[in-house]
């Protein structure tokens, strides 16, 4: 069997330089690099993660907790994740919680128990029990994409609270808002999330502030819950379209609401935009497909995947910093289901902050 002490002496380097290549603790030159990886490919070595995990108590690993794995936004969210990890050299144990506060909170412990290093988490629309679960073990954790509150993730024993990344998102939908107003819309109708995110609560408020901007009065009816999925948005729509004044453009708050919207408006026998506008939150990769091609918000979900890792990863080197939040900007792809004819603008940046990495203590 292969040792390290083999390809240290086919390398020509010291034992330690072999460590240090494989399990990234210290720089090393390119080229004492590039000889060190030749030895082990030549030898065929196979480096003993568990032993090491031994003696450092650590084995380098993360718990990933996401919820509809097949959605494609998560699933680019994982391959940030994913690529993220492996640069550091990182492996994934992953679960999906299908935003089922109890069944996350059970995956999350069973993620733990299997001795992850830390763990990333896109939190149900209830999380206090695994918020509460990571906070009391101190399980160093990256919450993303859904915010929680500072008061669930507080420890309670003096230690550092949790990270959080995700999107921007009020400002994007103010912006979708004005748009179609200033295309002359005035009714205009919004298939919200799953109540209790963050991300609806924030999609809400961007809805109504676009609103007000525009001189636009908030009408209850125009408002409709789509619970985040293709079944609740497809009823969602239908209200909409039922009510005694219709939208006469609709804004769907993700990408699976938006494929409920749709079929919603097929089995009126309505077209889009030449009887109604629609514009999404959450670009996909078949949006540029449909006739016409889909208005939306995209988000930079493999940034906010690979941002994730490089929080958790910072905060195992230092567990007693400060919480960090960083929002990252979305961009506004103007296509044509709007109702603007071709061709339409280049893809611009989404209206809102820059990148914000704030610090705070929860």
């Amino acid at each position: 069997m292969t040792t390290m002490v083999d390809v240290a002496r086919r390398a020509g380097v010291s034992v330690a330089t072999v460590s240090h290549v494989l399990n990234g603790t210290r720089p090393v030159r390119p080229g004492t690099r590039a000889a060190v990886l030749a030895a082990i490919d030549e030898l065929g070595y196979t480096h003993n993660t568990l032993a090491r995990s031994l003696v450092t108590a650590r084995t380098r690993s993360i718990g990933l907790a996401v919820s509809a794995i097949s959605n494609p936004y998560f699933t680019e969210i994982l391959q940030g994740v994913e690529a993220g990890a492996l640069e550091a050299g990182y492996s994934l144990l992953i679960a999906d919680p299908h935003d089922d506060p109890r069944h996350e909170r059970r995956v999350v412990q069973l993620l733990h128990e299997r001795r992850v290093d830390g763990m990333i988490v896109a939190p149900s629309a209830e999380p206090a029990e695994t918020v509460g679960y990571l906070a009391r073990r101190g399980v160093p954790t990256v919450f993303l994409d859904r915010l929680v509150d500072d008061a669930q993730g507080q420890a309670g024993d003096g230690r550092a609270g949790h990270d959080q990344v995700c999107a921007e998102s009020t400002g994007p939908v103010r912006q979708l808002v004005g748009h179609l107003a200033d295309l002359g819309h005035t009714r205009i109708g919004l298939v919200a999330g799953l109540p209790g995110l963050s991300t609806t609560t924030e999609r809400v408020r961007g809805y109504r502030e676009g609103l007000r901007a525009r001189g636009l009065a908030f009408a209850p009816e125009l408002l409709a819950g789509g619970s985040s999925e293709a079944e609740g948005a497809q009823d969602a729509t239908g209200r909409l379209l039922a009510a005694p004044e219709p939208p006469t453009a609709v804004i769907t708050a993700n990408n699976a609401m938006t494929i409920g919207a749709l079929r919603a408006l097929r089995e009126r026998g309505l077209e889009v935009p030449r009887d109604i506008a629609l514009a999404c939150f959450d670009d996909f990769s078949w949006a540029d497909l449909f006739a016409p091609r889909l208005t939306a918000i995209a988000q930079p979900s493999k940034e906010i995947g690979a941002t994730a890792v490089r929080l958790l990863l910072e905060r195992l080197e230092e567990p007693d910093r400060p919480s960090r939040t960083v929002r990252l900007p979305c961009t506004f792809v103007h296509r044509t289901s709007c109702g603007c004819p071709e061709p339409v603008p280049a893809t611009a940046p989404a209206a809102s902050p820059a990148a914000q990495e704030r610090n705070h203590t929860p």
